[in-house]
């Protein structure tokens, strides 16, 4: 069974979505996000008598105490469960499509199988676009899974790090078929401009070598380094690709952090089932697979109207309520 996530526009949301300060990690803003997004869709769906409100200091203790059921703020929709449930009246940008600059990040998760990326890739662009109500995007970003760009290894010529418990090639042909999914995207017109994030020198030279969609874009986190080191920036010169910098993190939603907001715990969203029989819900393996971050900046006045996440996650069994 398959879970699909969603914070809805975090920027313009309902009064319990709460701006996020500009140097937030990019991992807390997506868990704040999801989890307001879930406490305003199960107050949406409280029957409310005599003309009561739950104010926003007692939000969370009283959703708690309500016992609502996931099934009254999800909905199923060709086997995969929305969490929330899909609300198309709170889509779609105010202004024409040629007015922003629309950013999208996907991000591949470790549980991910390397047979699926393809799918997870079209999945998440089919969100973005339905979410914005467009027909493209000005630029897709991949980060792949455990691929860390190193500035230290960068200027003792390594490749910087791959986390994922397979050899390098069968990685780097994992990383080859994806992006030729990103390459007809660009020629469809879905994705105009495409890059890449966290490759170091040596990983993108191998990279280059050997497609002929070239990137546009490397996204590297330079971390703590006061600068960004020479040997990347002279091979993305050489190579005419943009290179640019950011503070993401690449495991954006671990397991376990996705099992306790989906929870029954006390910041959890009471949709699995918890340890006793009391605490009813969803049970089975949790495998996060991917994340995507998307964002609308109308382009005369630099400012953000629309930013948001989807994230998807398997869920191996069903329990019946």
């Amino acid at each position: 069974m398959k879970l699909r996530l969603s914070t809805s526009n975090i920027i313009n949301g309902g009064t319990s979505i709460v701006r996020r300060p500009a140097s937030e990690k990019l991992n807390v803003e997506l868990v704040n996000g999801l989890r307001s997004n879930f406490a305003a869709s199960m107050e949406a769906s409280m029957p409310v008598a005599d003309g009561d409100v739950i104010h926003p200091a007692n939000e969370k203790s009283a959703l708690k105490n309500a016992g609502i059921p996931y099934t009254s703020w999800t909905n199923m929709n060709n086997g995969c469960l929305n969490v929330p449930a899909n609300n198309p009246e709170d889509s779609g940008l105010a202004e024409e499509r040629s007015e922003y600059d629309i950013t999208v990040k996907f991000f591949l998760l470790p549980k991910a199988r390397f047979s699926d990326w393809r799918r997870h890739l079209q999945d998440a662009i089919a969100a973005v676009l339905q979410e914005l109500r467009v027909d493209s995007v000005d630029l897709l970003i991949i980060s792949f899974p455990g691929v860390s760009f190193d500035a230290d290894s960068e200027e003792k010529g390594g490749c910087g790090s791959n986390e994922i418990q397979a050899t390098e090639a069968e990685f780097a042909d994992a990383i080859l078929d994806v992006w030729n999914a990103v390459g007809r995207l660009q020629v469809d017109g879905v994705a105009l401009k495409t890059g890449v994030a966290e490759f170091g020198c040596e990983r993108l030279k191998e990279f280059l070598s050997r497609t002929s969609h070239r990137p546009m874009v490397n996204q590297i986190n330079v971390r703590d380094a006061c600068e960004v080191p020479q040997a990347i920036v002279e091979l993305a010169k050489q190579e005419k690709i943009e290179l640019l910098t950011h503070n993401d993190c690449t495991n954006i939603l671990p397991q376990g952090t996705l099992r306790e907001l989906l929870g029954c715990g006390p910041n959890g969203a009471g949709l699995l089932a918890g340890p006793d029989a009391t605490a009813k819900g969803l049970e089975g393996d949790l495998s996060p697979e991917w994340v995507v971050k998307y964002t609308a900046v109308v382009r005369d006045r630099g400012v953000i109207e629309h930013k948001g996440y989807f994230a998807s996650a398997d869920l191996s069994e069903q329990l019946t309520v």
